[in-house]
């Protein structure tokens, strides 16, 4: 993150604008509809902001920038067409601690003028850090779609209910169980369309017919985070994490999925790596159990698919046993993600007509596998957790029959900016791991369809710096 995106209360508060021009008017209007004192420098001014100064809307100083003008201010904007002019006010700017926007000019700014969807008091900033401002008004066009002007309305009906809603509930995450209700209800409706005398008469129905001094009932969801890409989680996956009061963890789970956990929400880490456990998977269980039954909504955040080698029905077993109501999301396994984002499909009509999903390191830490059913034709095997024990693998298929010609990928951080695809043949890819130090997560496919990678693959990532 470049810029930390902050909102300023500028009311009342006396600012700077260097430079008159139309480019100018754009910022001046900006802070007016944030009620600033704008004092703006410049020769000439354009006609919108003479109009304002004519209206005494805004103050006009009419003389080329000195570094006096500055003192006092709170925040500047330089919007001159002269770099050097507008150089000397961001130093001057920076050296008094003094917050400075150089108009397309990032390089010289302490902050960014973002993008802005205006509901207030709702307000949505979108910034690409001054390095595409058309990207930024493209997404903000697109939010503008997204985001009804009465969420305004509704803001504004939230905060006369605030201090009863306080009152009535004794647990705070009670009282946010009840907000992220009532946003998604039939209130919410009626503010939309306008009805906001019926939207609060029904808001305070809703209040008085819950007994606030109960506490909430918990509730797990058993979430799949898929195998890495942001963008290939579910819709209902990114619900119910930006509604967790908790958020368990894997290792598998990727930082930029975990980015959109909601902010204020518990994370704990129960990550497991070979012979390195961070809890016990029994531990889990029960801690699970426990959150929620404290009242809390607890996600259960998996790598994958919950249900594919995930022990996801380990964990709500014990749920179920414990009377713990819960959810389950499904998540895209590993093996669809990162074999369609290197290119190489699972099943082909010309080389496999079936597919075999199997764990590479089972629960006493061997691979001991039904061997004579993974060699098998027109067949691809797709191996979880297999990178320690790839010696074996190899052997044990070569050993039952698979030609040693065999084709196999290696898909190492599928579908991230980190995605690296190695192939190679039975015989020889215990090597190619030794030799390009492969290093999990990464998963193995064994068979045909790994020829097509060459002509297939799409994805070729830029790796993050």
């Amino acid at each position: 993150m470049d810029f930390l995106p902050i909102f300023l209360n500028l009311r009342q508060r006396p600012c700077a604008v260097i430079g008159g021009g139309e480019v100018a008017s754009r910022k001046i209007s900006l802070l007016l509809d944030a009620g600033a004192q704008v004092t703006v420098y410049a020769p000439e001014l354009a006609d919108t902001i003479r109009r304002w100064a004519s209206d005494g809307k805004i103050r006009h100083v009419a003389r080329e920038f000195r570094p006096e003008m500055l003192e006092g201010c709170v925040l500047v904007i330089a919007a001159t067409d002269d770099r050097a002019v507008n150089q000397q006010v961001s130093e001057t700017a920076r050296a008094r601690g003094i917050p400075v926007n150089v108009v397309d000019q990032p390089d010289l700014c302490t902050f960014i003028m973002p993008s802005i969807v205006d509901r207030s008091p709702v307000i949505v900033a979108v910034s690409t850090g001054g390095r595409s401002p058309v990207l930024a008004r493209l997404i903000r066009a697109r939010l503008e779609t997204l985001i009804p002007a009465g969420y305004g309305r509704l803001a504004r009906l939230v905060a006369s209910f605030r201090d009863k809603v306080k009152k009535r509930f004794a647990h705070s995450s009670r009282r946010r169980q009840f907000w992220e209700e009532v946003l998604q209800s039939r209130v919410a409706e009626l503010v939309y369309s306008g009805q906001e005398e019926a939207a609060e008469k029904a808001l305070q129905q809703r209040l008085d017919a819950i007994d606030g001094s109960q506490p909430p009932v918990g509730e797990v969801y058993l979430v799949g985070g898929g195998p890495g890409d942001p963008d290939l989680l579910t819709f209902r996956a990114l619900h119910l994490m930006q509604q967790a009061d908790v958020v368990v963890y894997d290792r598998l789970v990727s930082p930029a999925v975990l980015n959109l956990i909601r902010r204020d929400a518990e994370r704990i880490y129960a990550g497991k790596e070979r012979d390195n456990h961070a809890i016990p998977q029994e531990d889990i269980n029960h801690l699970l159990v426990r959150l929620a039954k404290e009242g809390k909504r607890v996600v259960r955040l998996k790598g994958g698919d919950p249900f594919i080698f995930g022990r996801g029905g380990e964990e709500i077993d014990t749920l179920a046993a414990e009377g713990v109501p819960f959810q389950v999301v499904p998540g895209i396994t590993a093996a669809a993600g990162c074999a369609a984002y290197a290119g190489i499909p699972l099943t082909h009509r010309d080389y496999a007509q079936s597919v075999v999903f199997v764990t590479g390191h089972l629960q006493d830490g061997t691979v001991n596998l039904n061997w004579k059913a993974l060699v098998q034709p027109d067949q691809t095997v797709v191996f979880y957790m297999g990178l320690h024990g790839i010696e074996t693998i190899c052997r044990e298929l070569m050993r039952h029959g698979m030609p040693p010609t065999t084709l196999a990928a290696l898909v190492q951080q599928g579908t991230t900016r980190n995605q690296r695809v190695l192939t190679a043949d039975l015989a020889t890819l215990p090597g190619i791991v030794e030799k390009a130090q492969v290093k999990a997560p990464t998963l193995i496919i064994v068979g045909d369809v790994v020829q097509l990678h060459e002509r297939l693959r799409w994805f070729e990532p830029t790796a993050a710096n």
